[in-house]
């Protein structure tokens, strides 16, 4: 009786983790990560058309929000140095979406999903960097400042929050050298990755 429930057990974990979506092998190489999902090039393509905003750009900045783990938390926060008392942020997911930033895209757009759905997270982040662009005037192909908005929302980035964080403006530079890696990759595959559409 008692290993007939520990094998229960079992399949529900198997059950569930097989739902999980793995990380790309290859984060650095866009091409790469749309031939292992082809779903995502799908899907990213599905926002660049509804919110305007370039794939590569998106990706970089999911990229280094969440390195495309599906239930990504920030880090703990501790008590006294020591005891574990929550995280420091509700942030969660592909995109790494604040709850109630998350609930401000769901009102606005209708849209419901999940922030550990692949495609509900890049179509928020197409919804926040369009918003962004509305706002301050960001470019949405101008990696550097939509990560920089995106971080520290887009009244810390209006009140230039990001200034007195050095580490900050060099991970924003980081988003814009891999957004532009990743373009110039796409512009090397996207045929190849037009003709694999071709056949669904």
């Amino acid at each position: 009786m008692k290993q007939g429930r520990v094998w229960a057990l079992l399949l529900v974990f198997a059950i569930l983790t097989g739902c999980t979506t793995v990380p790309p092998k290859d984060q650095n190489n866009l091409c790469n990560i749309y031939r292992e999902y082809p779903d995502w090039y799908e899907d990213s393509l599905e926002m660049q058309k509804e919110w305007g905003t370039p794939q590569h750009v998106a990706m970089a900045i999911m990229k280094q929000e969440s390195s495309f783990v599906s239930d990504a938390l920030p880090p703990r926060d501790y008590v006294l140095g020591v005891i574990p008392w929550g995280r420091v942020s509700s942030a969660y997911g592909y995109a790494q979406a604040l709850d109630p930033v998350w609930g401000e895209y769901k009102d606005m757009t209708g849209n419901g999903g999940s922030r550990d759905n692949y495609d509900d997270a890049i179509m928020f982040i197409g919804w926040y960097t369009t918003g962004t662009h509305s706002q301050l005037g960001i470019s949405k192909g101008d990696a550097y400042n939509q990560y920089l908005a995106y971080h520290e929302g887009r009244g810390g980035f209006r009140r230039g929050t990001y200034r007195s964080k050095p580490w900050l403006m060099q991970v924003a530079r980081k988003v814009e050298q891999q957004s532009k890696n990743y373009d110039s990759q796409l512009k090397q595959c996207r045929e190849e990755l037009e003709d694999d559409r071709s056949w669904f």
